[in-house]
């Protein structure tokens, strides 16, 4: 049950492999790409338990040698402090321009480790292992690398594409229910975003997902992957199309430097969250009707998810200090604030025109229902 999503950027071209068993087979996997047969694995404290030495078995099956730096969970390692520790041990080990680092864990990792490989002697290559469902639908694919700062999420960064993508979707099964519906939030915005016929197949299939159904995994992850590869290839650098990609981002990031990116509220639960919002707008703007944002709420309260601020726990800034927060965001132009809204679920589209009062009051409605 393997399902392969190509990634053809010219020159660049690596492809995302999606099924079980990928740790047990990557050496095999991996060997092609090696022009000596060792490679440098960087991860965090939650997944190495689960999943360092299934990968080092599968890479001494094609006599790989690894070694490995582990790194704390959580976002608050995805800041100055550990890529610095992580860039240097990755030359401590002499770790060369046609060698391969391996990120094995989720989107924290794979940022900062995508990040370190960008800058590394001006640009080694790696390659994602992505163990969390966010991470396998989302950050591992596209090249979006980065860490964050004090004033927001992802503002220090570089592109630089993976050679390879594994996307083993076994690793699913250590997730607990919480981080699971947490990369769900990503799964579903893609069909908001672009594909209503891929939204109604997740209102049907979701709760298959959510039980463990190996293939509805599959597909669900392919879907969601093959998506994202089409926008990427029209829109590497998110000068226009890419950009859909952050729908419910423009609030989710605000929410989470609200939070302190802390695990009051995960990405993917802050996506949902600003999803629901951005229907919200949209039909309170007369973009898309109101039926629209009821689905969306519906099916995210279906499937067990934070969708409402009430749902978060702990205080949050009022509406003006959200606001100044979201202005911070990277989709800030010129001063402007893009939004990402939608005329229907499936139909969503990039613009600036969007009235602060607009904005201010829909925080101030929600934060009222807290």
């Amino acid at each position: 049950m393997l399902e392969i999503v190509s990634v053809p950027l010219p020159e660049r071209e690596y492809e995302v492999r999606i099924g079980p068993g990928l740790l047990h087979r990557a050496g095999a996997e991996i060997a092609p790409f090696l022009h000596r047969s060792r490679v440098a694995v960087v991860t965090e404290q939650n997944v190495a338990p689960l999943h360092l030495e299934t990968l080092s078995t599968g890479l001494a099956a094609q006599d790989i040698e690894m070694v490995s730096l582990v790194l704390p969970a959580g976002e608050s390692t995805k800041a100055w402090p550990e890529f610095t520790r992580c860039v240097e041990w990755l030359l401590e080990q002499k770790i060369e321009r046609r060698d391969v680092v391996i990120a094995l864990g989720g989107g924290v990792i794979g940022d900062l480790v995508g990040f370190a490989a960008a800058v590394l002697r001006r640009g080694i290559r790696f390659v994602q292992v992505p163990t969390s469902l966010l991470a396998q639908v989302d950050s591992s694919v596209g090249g979006k690398t980065g860490i964050n700062a004090q004033q927001g999420k992802n503002l220090i960064g570089a592109f630089h594409q993976p050679a390879l993508v594994l996307a083993d979707t076994d690793t699913l099964n250590t997730l607990t229910p919480r981080d699971f519906l947490s990369g769900y939030g990503e799964v579903a915005k893609y069909g908001m975003l672009g594909d209503a016929k891929f939204f109604e197949w997740l209102e049907e299939f979701g709760p298959k997902l959510l039980a463990s159904d190996q293939s509805a995994r599959v597909e669900a992850v392919r879907r969601s992957v093959q998506m994202k590869a089409d926008i990427v290839l029209r829109d590497e650098t998110e000068q226009g199309d890419r950009a859909l990609l952050n729908l419910g981002h423009t609030f989710c990031h605000a929410l989470e430097a609200a939070t302190g990116y802390s695990d009051r509220l995960l990405h993917g639960e802050g996506v949902a969250i600003g999803c629901a919002l951005a229907f919200e707008l949209s039909s309170r703007l007369g973009l898309c009707s109101q039926e629209d944002p009821s689905r969306v709420r519906a099916h995210l309260r279906e499937m067990g998810m934070k969708v409402d601020l009430s749902d978060i726990n702990g205080d949050l800034p009022d509406a003006d200090a959200l606001l100044d927060l979201m202005g911070q965001d990277k989709k800030v132009v010129d001063g402007q604030l893009r939004f990402i809204l939608a005329r229907g679920i499936g139909t969503a589209f990039v613009t600036a025109d969007v009235p602060k009062d607009a904005v201010l009051t829909l925080l101030q409605d929600a934060l009222a229902q807290r």
